[in-house]
């Protein structure tokens, strides 16, 4: 089954990221599961949050996407607790979708 790649603890942001997979995050699919570690009420909504996609350069894709036409929603930059550089965009549906990349 499904492995424990890993985990990320970010107490000043108080969230747990866990990455499961099949084999190394490079080369194959990989889940996050985040858990927020306070016990206040998350709003599910209809069960979707968003997809992320791994790219090796989030400020060039979110430039593409943006010269396409395509929606920006959270300019690139790097994450609020740790160094990951993302960026979300929105599908022509609204769907929320994460780009990032390991700096």
């Amino acid at each position: 089954g499904m492995q424990l790649l890993r985990r990320n603890d970010y107490p000043e942001g108080r969230f747990t990221l866990a990455f499961l997979g099949y084999g190394g995050e490079a080369e194959n699919t990989v889940l996050e599961l985040t858990h927020n570690w306070d016990t206040e009420h998350y709003d599910l909504g209809n069960g979707y949050g968003h997809i992320a996609i791994g790219v090796d350069d989030v400020y060039a894709a979110c430039e593409r996407i943006r010269a396409s036409g395509g929606k920006v929603v959270r300019e690139p930059g790097p994450m609020k607790h740790g160094s990951t550089v993302l960026a979300f965009v929105e599908d022509p549906d609204g769907y929320k979708v994460e780009l990032l990349s390991e700096d």
